[in-house]
């Protein structure tokens, strides 16, 4: 189906960043090659983050944040809980010191200038600490994550997914990936009754109760068995494109 120099683009989705775990758990395992060679990965807020950072670390930070935010009476609205500080602590322990430059030129995290609310890829790092700043930038949100919005190389930004939640999208090369139901390459499989969406920047998403529920669990933790809805859509993608691995079909 995709020509080499395909991309990957995450889409951004708070605490269901839990399904991108999946997805890309089971393009590595099942299909390597679509992360390897992939010519670009792009992602805005958790999308970012799954960009970033390798499916087994992401799963232990998203699930150990998760749980800590059940703790709290309030979950993660409670006063005590810091997702950003939390989120820059887990990067700066697990992104190897040169992440710069095996992301250089590939990763693509999507921000939004606070000054101009203008869309801003960034691709290009000159140290960890580089990366760690764009991926702080591309997951506030406002109000919800604090008052000040982070910097990167002084410039003030925000959730890149309030302008351009799945960079690329309209590219035939690019295979886009959401944990909601519309017309992204790898998500949940919606009613084929309903033909009612809505597009939040750039991300399809259909009018329906399963992703009613799924808009209130981007801000509050969701079940882990989102990350196996996750694997089980991406592996249904690829059955369904002749992209499975054969080494991998023979050897299970």
């Amino acid at each position: 189906m995709k020509q080499r120099g395909w991309n990957l683009s995450f889409a951004g989705c708070g605490f269901l960043g839990v399904y991108h775990i999946g997805a890309a758990t089971c393009l590595q395992e099942r299909a390597p090659h679509l992360i390897r060679d992939a010519r670009n990965i792009f992602g805005a807020s958790a999308g970012a983050l799954a960009g970033a950072v390798l499916p087994s670390i992401l799963q232990r930070y998203v699930l150990g944040l998760a749980k800590e935010a059940r703790k709290r009476s309030l979950g993660p609205l409670h006063p005590s809980f810091n997702v950003i500080k939390i989120i820059r602590d887990v990067l700066f322990k697990t992104l190897p010191e040169n992440t710069h430059q095996l992301s250089a030129g590939k990763l693509c995290i999507s921000l939004t200038r606070v000054s101009d609310g203008k869309n801003v890829l960034v691709s290009n790092f000159n140290s960890k600490e580089e990366i760690v700043q764009a991926l702080i930038c591309s997951s506030f949100v406002p109000i919800y994550c604090g008052l000040i919005p982070p910097s990167f190389r002084g410039v003030r930004y925000v959730d890149g997914g309030i302008s351009d939640n799945l960079p690329q999208y309209e590219s035939k090369n690019t295979i886009t990936i959401s944990p909601f139901s519309g017309e992204c390459d790898i998500c949940p499989k919606g009613n084929s009754a309903n033909f009612h969406e809505m597009n939040v920047t750039n991300t399809s998403i259909q009018f329906s109760l399963g992703n009613l529920n799924r808009l209130t669990q981007a801000l509050f933790p969701p079940e882990p068995k989102i990350c196996e809805q996750g694997y089980s859509d991406a592996l249904r993608f690829l059955k369904e494109n002749g992209m499975l691995n054969l080494f991998v079909i023979i050897n299970t």
